[in-house]
């Protein structure tokens, strides 16, 4: 049977995957958050009325004459003189002081050719061909390829997927220049930008850190000036992404009338793991190839043309705490080999990281009803001591239409979707690109905006949330306006979802099963 014919076919109304189905919240509560909301108004209107109210009993005459009354017993002119130059004064230094907007002109996610697709029984394959690992740890890889969620189309580098695999400086280097180079070329053919009026490049990639750096690749490859002020982020995980456009936003408070730009990635080819230690050999089933360019600005004459705006960025940073700092750890292994260890409290220290960062976000963003319902739980609890009284999570479907959640496994998507209890709709963007893509470390947040726009779903006014886990342990989040419509059918370029967008969402089971008479051999053979 053929790769596409092992394809989920398109969700149906009983799908787990909802189509098309915006939040809508019940009618009481949607009347609670309308009168909050406006309450200022309902308050002036009493107030407004009963002016209209006295006015209306006096003549045009009578009204002149108290005019004419008020500016002959008014005080002399120099004061309120003074009064408006100071005025003047405190709104020229709040201007001057305000931080600068930035805007997201586009982006770009790259998409690797078709001679890089790895299907599960792909995977497999070259798991059991390598020779290095036991048949229990063959059939335990098997087990997670198959609740993973990935799907049959995901990426790997060429030296992973050559017979044998030739993992090395030179390929890792040419993995890196494909996917940096195919993704910049891309935003820049979208924006119009020419590249010596690039002024900041920040690059993220956590596990491979050549020298000269993979920033000064850029540089060198795009002959960029010769005072671009470039950065170069290693070691900070799947999060390192947002860390990007919070350092971006910070530089853009400082260089005026630039562009930056942030590209991030991950490598696969020098970081696939060649042992038996299980915790490191879920990298393995879940990571794959993939990377995103995004170009921002302060120009304030770019904002008609640019995508988002930049809102707010919150960054949480749980490393003092010894459980968190090694729930993700880079180390040796018993027979010397090198791979990434997954913790089995990964799932509890994101959940904590995440709580710290909406705690931090909430009232940023969240409307007044919303902050006025978690008050009234924390004093309850709190102070009066109610403990039967659950604690109220907030809504952030009342602040944001979007969601784009880190697609590090389908563990995190459920967690995340069971704490902040959104609807499947919610999700898909982030579920599909586990699927599709599967876990492109830091760029995964992009493929899931491109989804959202690629589904026509993006409309003016609405904001979209990014939250991403990392080691270290962080969770950091970035909220987008969105400054028009984004029309799909001008999305051809530098959006990977566009040409098959037709055929999403899928339903994807919670087990789907890799049949591979050779690999299941091998695993016969490396068991016996």
């Amino acid at each position: 049977m053929s790769a596409a014919a092992k394809q989920p076919s398109p969700a149906t109304a009983g799908s787990t995957v909802i189509k098309n189905a915006r939040h809508r919240p019940r009618p009481l509560k949607l009347s609670y958050h309308l009168a909050v909301s406006n309450l200022p108004y309902l308050l002036l209107a009493p107030l407004v009325a009963a002016l209209a109210l006295r006015l209306s009993r006096h003549s045009p005459a009578d009204l002149a004459a108290a005019a004419r009354s008020f500016v002959t017993s008014s005080p002399p002119l120099a004061v309120p003189t003074l009064l408006a130059l100071a005025a003047a004064v405190l709104a020229a230094a709040y201007l001057a002081r305000r931080p600068r907007a930035v805007y997201l002109l586009d982006f770009a996610c790259y998409r690797p050719s078709p001679s890089h697709t790895v299907t599960r029984e792909a995977f497999m394959r070259q798991s059991a061909a390598a020779g290095v690992f036991t048949g229990d740890n063959l059939a335990f890889q098997r087990r997670i390829l198959e609740r993973s969620g990935l799907g049959q189309e995901t990426y790997f580098p060429a030296a992973v997927l050559n017979s044998p695999p030739n993992p090395c400086m030179a390929e890792a280097r040419a993995e890196a220049e494909a996917v940096m180079f195919g993704a910049i070329d891309q935003v820049l053919a979208k924006t119009g930008v020419k590249a010596r009026d690039i002024g900041i490049v920040v690059v993220n990639c956590s596990l491979f850190n050549p020298t000269p750096s993979l920033s000064a690749m850029v540089v060198n490859h795009y002959k960029l000036r010769g005072n671009v002020a470039s950065y170069n982020l290693g070691g900070m995980g799947c999060s390192a992404g947002l860390i990007s456009i919070d350092l971006a936003k910070q530089l853009l408070q400082v260089h005026r009338n630039t562009y930056a730009l942030v590209v991030s990635m991950e490598n696969i080819t020098l970081n696939w793991y060649w042992g038996n230690n299980r915790s490191m050999l879920m990298s393995n089933c879940l990571f794959r190839m993939g990377g995103a360019a995004v170009l921002l600005t302060n120009r304030t004459s770019s904002r008609r043309r640019a995508k988002y705006q930049l809102l707010h960025t919150v960054r949480t940073h749980h490393g003092a705490d010894d459980r968190a700092y090694r729930c993700v750890f880079q180390e040796e292994d018993s027979t010397g080999r090198v791979g990434v260890a997954l913790s089995k409290d990964l799932m509890a220290v994101a959940g904590e990281a995440l709580k710290t960062n909406i705690t931090t976000l909430g009232p940023l963003v969240l409307p007044m009803s919303e902050q006025i319902l978690f008050l009234a739980s924390l004093v309850g609890r709190k102070v009066f001591g109610i403990r039967s009284l659950r604690p109220y999570i907030p809504d952030f479907k009342m602040a944001f239409e979007h969601f784009c959640i880190h697609a590090g496994g389908r563990a995190v998507l459920d967690t995340i979707e069971k704490n902040l209890e959104l609807s499947a709709w919610h999700m898909e963007p982030s579920r599909m690109t586990l699927y599709r893509w599967g876990n492109t470390s830091s760029s995964s947040l992009w493929y899931e905006l491109a989804y959202t726009e690629a589904q026509g779903r993006v409309r003016k006014g609405n904001r979209a949330w990014q939250i991403a886990f990392g080691s270290g342990f962080k969770c950091n989040s970035a909220v987008w306006k969105a400054l028009r419509t984004i029309d799909p059918r001008k999305e051809k370029v530098g959006n990977p979802w566009v040409e098959e967008i037709h055929r999403f969402p899928v339903e994807v089971p919670k087990v789907e099963s890799v049949v591979d008479k050779a690999a299941a051999a091998a695993e016969e053979e490396a068991s016996s």
